[in-house]
This record gives C-alpha cells, sequence and structure tokens, in this order.
C-alpha cells in the first residue's frame, strides 16, 4: 500500500518490511530500483517533471526523513515510521552478507566509495564488494560497463537527488544488477567523512538539526522543509 504526500506516493512499510521487500528484489529477473525521498525531494518533483518521473516508477519509495512522517500525518494518512535510506541499506548488508551477495558502491568523491568498501566489509564479514567509482563521472558508457563487468546483485547510486533518480530511471535497462538504491550521501557517512548524529539526536528525530549545526551551509536547502510543511496544510485544508 501507498501514501501519497504532495504527489508522491511512499510505501507503507516498517524498516524490517523494507529489508524484507528489498531482499525479495533481489531475487527477481526484473531490474528494480528504490528511492528515499525527504521533503527536499518532494519539493523538487513538484519543480521537475522528470525527477518525479523517475521517483514514480520505483519499485519502493521509502520515507527518509522525518517531516514525510509529519506530512503524512497532518494529511490523515499516517505512514508507519521514517525508514531512513542508509539504515536500510545497512539492514541489507546484514542479510546480503549471510548469503555472500554483492554489492557495487557509486558515487560520493574520490577515495570515499574506497574507504566505505573497506569499513563495511569489515562491519559485514561475508558481504561481497564488487567494485567501487566516484560520483564525478560525465560519461554514463564506462561506468555503466564497469558495473555490467561486476554483475552485482545490489547497486547503491548515491549521486545526489535528483541526478541519482533520474541516473537510475534512465539506465535501469543497461545495467546488469538485480536492484539499485538511490541513497544520496550514505558513502561518506559508511566511510566516515561525514559524522551522522549520535543516537541520541537521531531518537530525537533532530537528525537534520545535528546536520545543519555541522554544515550551516545547508541552511538554503533546509528551508524547503517549512515549504513543505505549507503545502502539505494546504493540501489537508483544500481537502476539508
Amino acid at each position: 500500500m501507498r501514501t501519497q504526500v504532495l504527489g508522491v506516493a511512499f510505501d507503507a512499510v516498517t524498516m524490517p518490511e523494507a529489508v524484507e521487500r528489498g531482499m525479495a528484489m533481489l531475487e527477481t529477473p526484473e531490474p528494480d530500483y528504490i528511492v528515499t525521498p525527504n521533503p527536499e525531494v518532494v519539493m523538487t518533483c513538484r519543480e521537475d517533471a522528470k525527477a518525479a518521473e523517475a521517483v514514480g516508477h520505483a519499485s519502493m519509495v521509502l520515507p527518509d526523513g522525518i517531516g514525510i512522517i509529519y506530512g503524512a500525518r497532518i494529511l490523515g494518512r499516517p505512514l508507519p515510521e521514517r525508514v531512513p535510506g542508509a539504515d536500510f541499506a545497512l539492514g541489507m548488508f546484514s542479510q546480503m552478507a549471510k548469503s555472500g551477495k554483492s554489492v557495487f558502491l557509486l558515487g560520493a568523491k574520490a577515495g570515499v566509495a574506497e574507504l566505505a568498501a573497506e569499513k563495511l566489509a569489515a562491519q559485514f564479514p561475508g558481504l561481497r564488494i564488487a567494485g567501487t567509482n566516484d560520483g564525478y563521472f560525465k560519461d554514463d558508457g564506462p561506468v555503466i560497463d564497469r558495473i555490467n563487468k561486476a554483475a552485482p546483485d545490489l547497486l547503491l547510486v548515491c549521486l545526489g537527488a535528483p541526478r541519482q533518480e533520474k541516473w537510475m530511471y534512465a539506465n535501469r535497462d543497461r545495467l546488469n544488477v538485480r536492484l539499485m538504491a538511490g541513497l544520496g550521501g550514505s558513502l561518506d557517512v559508511y566511510a566516515g567523512v561525514v559524522e551522522r548524529a549520535p543516537e541520541s539526536w537521531q531518537k530525537l528525530n533532530l537528525e537534520w538539526l545535528y546536520r545543519l549545526k555541522k554544515e550551516p551551509k545547508r541552511l538554503g536547502r533546509m528551508m524547503k522543509l517549512p515549504k513543505f510543511l505549507l503545502c502539505v496544510i494546504g493540501e489537508r485544508i483544500r481537502e476539508k
């Protein structure tokens, strides 16, 4: 079942349910991809038809930001819980490691994906790292050839939104992978390049505030959150 929030349909799943569905997708021959929109991405989809199309064709749409949870609640169609993309992938890695499945890491600056690969391999013995590639490329062809040669079960596409969503949608039939997931800056987190909020902040759903505290330059992007909530309230009023 999916829940509409300002035109983006989110899957109403818990984290365990999302991981279970993701693992099932690894066993199907059809090319699937997963997106993890936050309020900023939802607002982008309202302005960018190609981004909206790419998100709309995803096999699973996970509510990454707490703003999505609040928005769905205001609209009277609550979602079970927030499903952060970075944590979703960790859940997948834990299950994939049990059967020796593989992942290819695509994105971030030079050297970051390799560092993330080292740390993930140590954290999840049994998980195979099929390959890595940074996100600073202009020609898709050589990157796609490299990925296809590695033939991973899962491809993490961490190119930032909406580039990663458009990239997965455009190339889904050219890639020899079972499943793709667009995860923004997750490779920076896995590599330890970006510090994630302490667990106490995460439990209070203030991870966004901690990141803003660490990176004040994100303020401009964060201003989309109040705009998002105003649009949600406006839609709720119109529905009444």
